[in-house]
């Protein structure tokens, strides 16, 4: 078999079907792109073929192009690339010539798209290549360009097709957004030209092909006098359109996303010149953005690390371990959480709490997202009784009797962790595996409280459960394979993305992030200006400054952590100066988000205005302020450090999961690649110089780890020599 194949019917219609062999979704390779310029040739040379249909063998039509080959394009260099791109250009703009003569525009066959589902990337690439997309009727399928959200932007001709089709504002949204649509509203959008019934889709593509005119075949930007929609950049309201766009791009990206500005350009220059020229300036400009570091560390982290993980790269090597009923203990809003994600997903959930009040709250979270979703049109009224039929809300533990696994989410406390898992593994029985939801406690100690450690285990979900991807799932020292496997197994089925990582005190993810947070009021104390620290925080590609996420986490939150940390560590406890801070505001009764006052100012209905005016007058600024990049060194080093340190000690035993867990967990500037990536970027040996400067002038939390000294002092980096899961030891 072949990734597309062609038949020709009586009716003189080539159907051209892309059924990427042993793959339950299609993706293009640079031997699909061949295979399928043959086949167009084929069909237009052929004088017995009226048109052609482009449609797939599978339940979707793709989903995208394989980026592992895009990755290795980039080892060629700049003109393996380029020439790599220009071939595909050539390909999908013979499709959309389909034979006319270049002059009078006429004597071409028509080329129609069927889409029977989801189509992503190269996958609506194509399409916008032929003469008319066919869609099906398909409320679950998602058509889009969503290659912004890995680090390049649409390469193959979306770029350029897309802006000539709908203008620059119109555009927008589905380039530098990534924006996904059903196909009604894709329709509706302007993306793709009829949505119709599933089962009439071939046939109602082919009826077009047949009843097509040499008019419905020419692009309007092959067509004589054709102007841009919203117009050009020197007209006056195209100049207005691409100054916003500017502006627009630059306030959500900081300028730090290379293929955001890239893609800008290509845009912008490529709307001032002909189409043909404007490919070449869509190709060049992808070329650029795919040999930078930072789309080359995005693409690795974002999609073929991502990727690895959630198919279970270090999962052991047991049997299928799938969950079918789940027992979830605290009906709080993280344990309602873990019953919905579980319940969306077809598991069937036992919800238990104290109260049977309680335990009705939390089954009530879940009906208030499902209820949120059927507002938007995302959720049916059928599928939201469905996913509430499977979850039982009660106080009664032999409600446990045939679970398989066992999350459990209440308070921090273990005492009271003890308790209920003493009571609950005692209901459920011996074959399930028991799972602690906790952020900070260390996994084996928990463990003690069980009758079998081997079968307990951590799994540390992040708040809000239905919205966050991550989960870490954490091993103590007794824990066995098997609840490994469960672990990741039940992340799978709810569709995340897990990282594994051995105990210790805050893991990884809160290891990494609490040392953010603690430097960025560390500064407040020492009087640097809080608006710098909240800035240059936001312009090196933090999603959120260390004080507007310490106000989004709790300052609470925060001081008990301070103390149960304080407690454990004794003597060796290193953050007395943060917690002078922290135990001030608690104090004023500023307690973050959650009472609408912290280290930012708030309305009563709870909107975030400016930072906290009595912070100046409790910690007066310094009149000698530091510079952007000496606060921007000192918040990612307190968590690049924290992560080698991780991985030095085992705690974290594969940077692929220290580079994917702290871009999902946390938000480490996805620009990056992650912790380790963005080392690999800056050079071991400017890393280490750094770190010797920020030691000098504020302390041993700054100290290089020696792995990061070693790396320096060989030339080596993380990538090259644990890139495939190897361990530091």
């Amino acid at each position: 078999m072949t990734d597309f194949t062609m038949e020709t019917g009586a009716d003189g219609v080539a159907v051209i079907t892309w059924d990427l062999p042993g793959k339950s979704m299609n993706v293009m390779s640079l031997a699909g792109f061949a295979l399928l310029s043959d086949l167009v040739d084929q069909a237009l040379a052929d004088e017995t073929v009226k048109g052609i249909v482009i449609t797939s063998g599978k339940k979707d039509f793709a989903g995208g192009m394989d980026l592992n080959v895009i990755a290795e394009m980039r080892e060629g260099g700049a003109e393996a690339v380029f020439e790599g791109v220009m071939r595909m250009h050539c390909v999908l703009r013979k499709i959309e010539l389909a034979g006319m003569d270049p002059k009078t525009k006429k004597g071409g066959k028509p080329i129609a798209a069927a889409l029977p589902g989801t189509a992503l990337g190269i996958g609506l690439e194509l399409p916008l290549s032929t003469h008319r997309i066919f869609a099906a009727d398909n409320p679950r399928a998602k058509i889009g360009l969503p290659e912004i959200m890995v680090g390049i932007f649409p390469g193959a001709g979306g770029t350029t097709r897309l802006v000539r089709k709908l203008g620059a504002m119109g555009a927008a949204p589905f380039l530098l957004e990534g924006k996904l649509s059903d196909p009604k509203a894709a329709r509706a959008a302007g993306l793709i030209d009829e949505v119709v019934p599933g089962d009439e889709l071939l046939s109602r593509a082919k009826d077009w092909v047949l009843s097509a005119k040499e008019a419905d075949l020419v692009k309007p930007w092959d067509a004589k006098g054709y102007k841009i929609p919203g117009g050009a950049p020197y007209h006056p309201a195209g100049f207005m359109t691409f100054v916003g766009a500017s502006a627009m791009v630059h306030g959500k990206t900081q300028g730090v996303y290379p293929a955001a500005k890239a893609l800008l350009q290509a845009v912008y220059e490529g709307a001032l010149v002909p189409f043909d020229t404007a490919l070449r300036i869509e190709a060049r400009n992808f070329t650029s953005v795919l040999l930078n570091p930072s789309s080359s560390a995005m693409i690795r982290s974002l999609f073929i690390n991502k990727e690895a993980l959630e198919k279970g790269a270090n999962r052991p090597a047991v049997e299928d371990q799938k969950v079918t009923k789940l027992g979830v203990l605290g009906a709080g809003m993280m344990g309602a959480g873990i019953a919905y994600v579980a319940a969306n997903a077809g598991i069937e959930v036992v919800l238990i709490d104290a109260t049977q009040e309680a335990a009705d709250r939390g089954r009530a979270h879940a009906e208030g997202i499902l209820d949120k979703g059927v507002k938007r049109g995302r959720v049916t009224a059928e599928k939201k009784a469905e996913v509430l039929s499977r979850i039982t809300a009660t106080t009664d533990y032999a409600a446990l009797s045939g679970v398989d696994l066992i999350v459990e989410a209440v308070f921090e406390d273990p005492k009271v962790k003890a308790e209920v898992t003493r009571k609950a593994e005692a209901a459920a029985g011996e074959r399930a595996v028991f799972a602690t939801n906790t952020s900070t406690l260390p996994i084996t100690g928990l463990a003690s409280a069980s009758a079998r450690p081997e079968r307990f285990i951590g799994i540390h979900f992040f708040s809000p459960v239905d919205r966050m991807m991550l989960v870490e799932i954490i091993r103590g020292k007794k824990t066995g394979d098997v609840a490994v496997a469960k672990a990741l197994d039940f992340v799978r089925q709810i569709r995340k993305t897990p990282i594994v990582v051995n105990d210790a005190r805050f893991f990884y993810a809160n290891r990494c992030i609490i040392p953010y947070i603690n430097e960025g009021v560390r500064m407040v104390a020492e009087g640097v200006e809080p608006a710098l620290i909240e800035n240059a925080a936001k312009l090196v590609g933090m999603p959120l400054g260390p004080l507007q996420l310490v106000d989004e986490t709790s300052i609470e939150l925060g001081v008990k952590i301070a103390k149960a940390t304080k407690a454990a560590m004794g003597a060796d406890y290193p953050d007395e100066a943060v917690d002078k801070v922290l135990f001030w505001m608690a104090d004023q009764g500023r307690l973050g988000r959650k009472n609408n006052a912290g280290f930012y100012a708030y309305s009563d209905k709870g909107e975030r205005g400016d930072l906290w005016e009595g912070l100046a007058r409790k910690y007066p600024l310094d009149k000698m302020q530091p510079s952007l990049a000496d606060v921007q060194h000192r918040l990612l080093f307190a968590q690049v450090l924290e992560a080698v340190r991780a991985l030095e000690e085992g705690v974290l035993t594969d940077i692929r999961e220290g580079d994917v867990g702290a871009i999902l967990g946390w938000g480490f500037a996805p620009w990056s690649g992650g912790p380790f990536s963005w080392l690999d970027i800056l050079g071991a040996a400017r890393a280490v110089e750094i770190c010797r400067g920020l030691t000098a002038q504020f302390g041993h939390r700054f100290e290089t780890p020696a792995l990061l000294r070693e790396l320096a002092e060989r030339g080596e980096t993380f990538y090259a020599r644990f890139g495939q899961g190897a361990k530091a030891a």
